[in-house]
């Protein structure tokens, strides 16, 4: 495994890939799921990220799941000390703002942020959670409202660092310059959706956001910043014939870089996953992968990705593609 901090020289030192949880409990059973993450702690891997709501689109699912089953392992293996959990508070549905979701969701008011880390601490079993994503923004709440908030959940120690999700780059530049210029703790990390292929000119913003070159100029500018990347292995379709490209990657300028990614896979002996995550780790502005994977076979691809170096020459062809 290997190591970087996060949020700066000053963070928490964390495992360079993320193990995602978002099917754990749901999707994924328990046992399968308590069997990656044993995997991904005796590989050395310390980050592990969750949310507050994942799996809530799922019928007869609420939400909590991720992170009940995540707590229920940091409790059987006594890992809560060695395990930088991250988690998120926004998008988790609210009944008294109506039935449809993500219409309904909780939001980043003062009121959601305190109820939210008081239940994702019961579900986790924990008293701290050591990264503290608000995701996705909202535009409903006074930015000064929403980072004052954050801010006391860092200052009374119940979260280590703050993160943002979903979040346009000049929302995350203008809440971290208000929390700057009040003496506030701010964000230190943004997690987007980021995978090797671009997606299509045009699209709207959604609630998940893109890792756009906007937002890694400026992550370039401050290097305290640090970029998780989601989404990065599209749910299996660079490598599986039965899952299709999503459709805001599916566009004739993905064809050239899929076909440099497989040139440059087989130069590496590699596979195509594990170039795709050697090629987000190893950029100009690197990126932390969050890794999801519904079996060991799988994580044991993604870890094997940690110690693919891709040469100057390969970075540029796919850089250029």
């Amino acid at each position: 495994m290997h190591y970087r901090t996060l949020g700066g020289d000053q963070g928490p030192r964390i495992s360079a890939m993320c193990l995602g949880t978002l099917p754990f409990g749901t999707t994924v059973d328990e046992p399968t799921a308590f069997a990656v993450l044993d995997r991904f702690a005796e590989a050395g891997g310390t980050f592990v990220d969750t949310a507050n709501h994942y799996g809530c689109w799922i019928p007869g699912a609420t939400g909590d799941e991720s992170e009940l089953l995540l707590g229920r392992w940091l409790r059987s293996r006594g890992a809560a000390g060695r395990t930088v959990v991250a988690t998120k508070v926004g998008a988790r549905p609210d009944p008294a703002r109506g039935s449809a979701w993500p219409a309904n969701a909780e939001g980043l008011g003062r009121s959601a942020v305190r109820a939210g880390i008081e239940g994702s601490l019961r579900r986790l079993g924990t008293d701290r959670v050591d990264l503290y994503y608000a995701h996705p923004e909202d535009r409903r709440v006074p930015l000064d409202e929403t980072v004052e908030a954050l801010a006391g959940l860092v200052q009374d120690g119940t979260v280590g660092a703050l993160g943002a999700g979903g979040h346009r780059t000049w929302r995350l530049a203008e809440a971290r310059h208000t929390a700057a210029g009040r003496g506030l703790p701010g964000f230190r990390a943004v997690q987007q959706r980021h995978t090797y292929l671009r997606p299509r000119r045009g699209l709207p913003p959604d609630m998940q956001g893109e890792a756009d070159e906007e937002l890694l100029d400026y992550a370039a500018a401050h290097p305290g910043l640090t970029l998780t990347g989601y989404g990065t292995l599209m749910a299996g379709a660079y490598s599986r014939t039965d899952r299709p490209l999503p459709e805001r990657y599916d566009h004739p300028g993905s064809v050239a870089r899929l076909r440099v990614l497989a040139e440059v896979a087989a130069e590496c002996g590699a596979t195509v996953n594990q170039v795709v995550l050697a090629w987000l780790m190893g950029g100009a502005v690197p990126v932390v992968p969050v890794v999801g994977v519904s079996s060991v076979a799988q994580l044991d691809e993604c870890l094997a990705a940690l110690d693919l170096r891709l040469d100057a020459v390969q970075r540029a062809r796919l850089d250029t593609a």
